[in-house]
């Protein structure tokens, strides 16, 4: 396993600022994560809005001309806006690559006639209003693992704790991975801790976290993480490609999301919206190759976790109901 403590990555303008006199103070090895995935390493990549087979076939291809290493592609629109064959057809590309493929589950409460999720307040956002749409996001989850897919995006805590109990009770296979949306993440220690003992196998914070919240995070939880690099507009539109050494040194075992801010939502996805989000699909591979040309220009491009590694290691459940 790798050490943890051990930082030798150069920071950015390291060398000329000190030479001005304006070096920065020393890093401090508390706020290193002792934290690794299983099997080692500290940091996966995962390529989001992937909406289709079309646009899979544009990932492959442009990572594998540009060289840039995945672990996990993600979906936004959901299992319901794809057919059977569209599914089938993603998973065996996936799978002939060794990436885990997530699908978005069930209906969600931006899309419903649920008035609040407008009001300036967004009401409770993209989490599931009533049973019935517990109900879809379940109809989904069966679904998509009966045609071979992996893990699954979530976006509501009860929907998320009904998962974990389904896959311990056997409804949808043991090894399916869960993963919590961006749009419900949690932004402290205690509510991420929340979501890990409900059932979630990597949790993605909002991008406008500080290096100093994952640090806090990463003293109470050990559960994979997922952060934007470069985050949607809905979601911020950050751009931190220069904090990547430090989320990672911070924040591991951590999924590194090549998003793209300055870009038009795609959700959900049909082919009125095809040469956009080809063309973005092709854009977030280059961006990811930027961020690891700028990883190695560091020397922090090491502990990257095997590829093929997918599942999240030994977490903390709640226990449950009798």
């Amino acid at each position: 396993m790798t050490d943890a403590s051990a930082t030798s990555a150069r920071r950015p303008g390291e060398q000329a600022l000190t030479a001005l006199g304006l070096g920065a103070p020393a890093l401090d090895p508390a706020d290193t994560s002792p934290h690794t995935f299983p099997g080692g390493g500290r940091w996966r990549t995962e390529l989001p809005s992937c909406e289709g087979p079309e646009a899979l076939a544009v990932v492959l291809k442009e990572a594998s001309r540009l060289d840039v290493p995945i672990h996990r592609i993600s979906q936004g629109s959901g299992v319901w806006m794809l057919t059977d064959a569209e599914i089938t057809e993603m998973v065996e590309a996936t799978g002939e690559r060794d990436i885990e493929l997530c699908l978005f589950t069930g209906p969600r409460g931006t899309w419903d006639i649920g008035g609040s999720t407008r009001t300036d307040s967004r009401g409770g956002g993209l989490r599931a209003r009533g049973h019935d749409a517990v109900a879809g996001c379940v109809e989904d989850a069966v679904r998509a693992t009966e045609l071979g897919v992996q893990c699954l995006l979530v976006a509501d805590e009860g929907v998320l704790w009904t998962m974990h109990r389904a896959r311990l009770a056997g409804i949808i296979p043991a090894d399916t991975t869960l993963k919590v949306s961006a749009l419900i993440g949690p932004v402290n220690p205690a509510a991420y801790a929340v979501h890990e003992r409900l059932g979630a196998d990597s949790v993605n914070v909002p991008g406008d976290l500080t290096l100093d919240h994952l640090t806090e995070i990463r003293r109470v939880s050990s559960a994979p993480m997922d952060l934007y690099v470069e985050a949607p507009d809905d979601l911020g539109g950050y751009v931190r490609m220069y904090e990547v050494a430090e989320f990672i040194r911070r924040g591991a075992p951590l999924y590194l999301k090549f998003g793209l801010s300055r870009a038009p939502g795609l959700y959900p996805y049909g082919h009125h919206l095809r040469e956009l989000t080809l063309s973005t699909a092709r854009e977030r591979v280059r961006r990811g190759r930027l961020v690891l040309d700028l990883l190695a220009r560091h020397g922090a491009d090491g502990d990257m976790a095997p590829l093929g590694s997918r599942l999240p290691g030994e977490l903390n459940r709640f226990d449950l109901p009798s």
